[in-house]
């Protein structure tokens, strides 16, 4: 019984995308490991991007720099 955790941040991630994930990974436990789908757990939690860093920096100030030099 896999169980496959996907994180992302929380940016308006619509429900035919996480679909798609579900999909997607369902089926690479299908190819890769041969698992039954109807007993593959897929969950996706959506994370606020205050909650997750890169290097230094949470993603939201990484955005907001990022929205800030593209004006310039």
């Amino acid at each position: 019984m896999p169980i496959i955790n996907i994180q992302v941040t929380k940016e308006g991630v619509t429900q035919a995308q996480k679909q798609a994930l579900i999909k997607g990974a369902t089926q690479l436990m299908v190819d890769v490991l041969y698992k039954d789908p109807q007993v593959t757990f897929v969950v996706i939690e959506e994370v606020e991007t205050d909650n997750w860093g890169i290097g230094f920096d949470q993603v939201s100030m990484l955005r907001q720099q990022s929205l800030e030099s593209n004006i310039k």
